[in-house]
Parts: C-alpha cells; sequence; structure tokens
C-alpha cells in the first residue's frame, strides 16, 4: 500500500474540501491539477485529436466542473498540492438530456432513479490505496444525503479493479449491461434507511 510519508518520515495532512470553498485564483490552478490526475489515471491514453480528447475530458469530468462544481470535492496536501478530486450529481442522470449520450442509463433507469446521485472520481498515481479516496467518497454522500438523495451510484466496466474500492465504500452490484465496450455494472449505496 502506498503512503503519503514525506521524505522525513512525517505524513502530510490531507484535507477534504468542497471545491468551490477554494478561493478563486486556488480553484484555477486546482483545476489544471485535477486535469492530470484525470488524463494519468484514465484507461484511454490515445486520442484521435485535441477535439476528441476535449469532448471525452467534458463527458467525465468539464461538465461537472463547469455545470455543478457545488458538487465537487478536492483532497489536497497541507502544502496545497492536490492529489485526488471527486465530482458528481444528485440528479438522476437517467432523466437528464445531458447524459444521453451515456446509453446505459436507459437500462438502468428504474435503479438510478432510487439511487440518482452519482459520482466520478480519481486519485494522482502515488495517493491510491491510501484511503483517501473513501474519505471523497464520504464527503460525497454526506453532502448528497443533505440535499436529500436516498442514494447514490457509479458505473464501471465490470473488470475494473476499481469495483473493490467501492465495495469497500459501501456499494452494492445491483445491475449490469453488456456494452460493445464489454459488460458495465451499476454499483449502488443507500443514504436513506428507506432503500
Amino acid at each position: 500500500m502506498p503512503d503519503l510519508t514525506s521524505p522525513s518520515g512525517e505524513k502530510p495532512v490531507v484535507v477534504i474540501c468542497p471545491f468551490l470553498a477554494l478561493p478563486t485564483a486556488v480553484r484555477r490552478a486546482t483545476v489544471a491539477a485535477i486535469d492530470a490526475i484525470f488524463f494519468e489515471a484514465s484507461s484511454v491514453k490515445a486520442f484521435a485529436d485535441n477535439e476528441a480528447r476535449a469532448a471525452f475530458r467534458w463527458l467525465w469530468l468539464g461538465r461537472y466542473l463547469c455545470e455543478e462544481p457545488e458538487h465537487a470535492f478536492v483532497a489536497q496536501t497541507g502544502d496545497g498540492r492536490t492529489i485526488g478530486y471527486l465530482v458528481g450529481s444528485i440528479a438522476d442522470p437517467a432523466q437528464r438530456e445531458a447524459f444521453a449520450s451515456l446509453t446505459y442509463f436507459a437500462d438502468f433507469a428504474r435503479l438510478t432513479a432510487q439511487y440518482p446521485a452519482h459520482l466520478h472520481i480519481n486519485m494522482a498515481a502515488g495517493s491510491r490505496s491510501t484511503g483517501v479516496g473513501a474519505r471523497l467518497i464520504e464527503a460525497f454522500a454526506e453532502h448528497a444525503k443533505e440535499r436529500g438523495a436516498p442514494g447514490m451510484h457509479v458505473v464501471t466496466s465490470a473488470d475494473a479493479r476499481n469495483t473493490r474500492f467501492y465495495r469497500r465504500c459501501g456499494f452494492v452490484e445491483r445491475a449490469r449491461a453488456d456494452r460493445p465496450g464489454g459488460a458495465v455494472v451499476l454499483l449502488c449505496r443507500a443514504l436513506s434507511a428507506d432503500l
């Protein structure tokens, strides 16, 4: 398991904070760090051109930072280095035109109505498996619950390593759908005793 120990042997303090709580000037630098983490962590490394790269970023990151920044969180070390982020939405994506291009939501619509909040999370390579990602999930879970979301979900490849992480964070597989690129799973977590 990697750790964040400094060369002097001290573990840095890692703060989880809402993206919008950062001062505007810090937010600009943080977006650059988030972009670097996003592309480093992505399974897609090659793009036909800059337009394809920008469209990919918009699909999985940009629309959240631009349209719903109030639901974004960052993990930063005490010296201000961004080591992870979480972006998400409280609204059910199956009911939103903006997500129509993600056709698997049609398969999962009954469940996403019950677990509407959804998220995307990435950590910098040296900060994975440190517990910080789980802290980001918990911050978002509390945020979504406070805003009335009865549950939250993630969609990922059925064979992805991150499914273990999500299960450790309390998500349970509720559905799967076959897609041309391979099967995807819907992992859900209740935020209300009613689910």
